[in-house]
């Protein structure tokens, strides 16, 4: 039996619309620091630099470190200028946008099966955003109590998806072999991709994303109460 799941959040265990929610965040953030910065200006730095992570095979920086090395001189800021501006809206307002999710108890009946398994577990969420913004959505998923044995966030991650070697991080910081481990996730590139380092993939239908290339091995799919049956029965890739 494999030792490790690894779950993505968005969209997998917090069912929601990605590009609608992205759009929110950023209408939502861009005119906070309008007192700083020109808040367009703001968001092209935002996402520049949300792509240097992307590309980093930095092993030595964290996501975190990536991002502001690229952000901040864009902006022409220094960090203690514009941080507690930022800390302020995830401590504050980020956690209002839980109504742009569609929470569901499947995703607590999921892990807690998982657990009975014997599984080891970990939220496999893309580390592009600060620890308090992630923490904040497994509130929302009603998992945040689940004892996962790692979750990514960008101040303690090194790459990003869709880079494999991301998936070759989580298996180093947790000492197991990819072929050990099981990604579950509704990204048919960002997480499929773990099956370039040996992982077996399950994709979650009810919100899919696919950009159509590349296209990697999808080991099993079906919706979260199918992927609770396969694990609790011991089916397919669970067995």
């Amino acid at each position: 039996m494999k030792k490790v799941i690894l779950f993505d959040l968005d969209g997998t265990l917090l069912p929601m619309d990605t590009d609608s929610f992205v759009q929110n965040y950023l209408k939502e953030l861009a005119p906070r620091v309008a007192h700083i910065v020109d808040p367009q200006a703001f968001i092209k730095a935002l996402l520049t630099g949300t792509e240097a992570m992307i590309r980093s095979q930095d092993k030595s920086k964290s996501n975190e470190e990536v991002f502001t090395e690229t952000f901040l001189p864009l902006m022409n800021v220094k960090k203690e200028e514009i941080w507690p501006t930022l800390d302020e809206f995830y401590e504050t307002v980020f956690p209002t946008f839980s109504h742009l999710c569609q929470p569901t108890p499947m995703a607590r009946k999921v892990l807690e099966e998982a657990i009975n398994q014997g599984y080891r577990l970990v939220v496999a969420t893309n580390p592009v955003f600060p620890k308090a913004a992630i923490y904040h959505r497994l509130t929302w998923a009603g998992i945040d109590d689940i004892p996962f044995e790692l979750v990514t966030v960008y101040e303690e991650s090194v790459y990003t998806k869709p880079n494999p070697q991301y998936y070759e991080h989580i298996c180093e910081q947790l000492n197991v072999s990819p072929k050990d481990c099981i990604m579950v996730g509704n990204d048919k590139q960002e997480d499929m991709v773990a099956s370039k380092v040996g992982m077996k993939t399950f994709l979650v239908e009810g919100c899919v994303i696919d950009r159509g290339e590349p296209i990697f091995p999808i080991d099993e799919k079906g919706t979260l109460e199918e992927l609770y049956l396969k694990i609790k029965e011991r089916q397919g890739i669970f067995s």
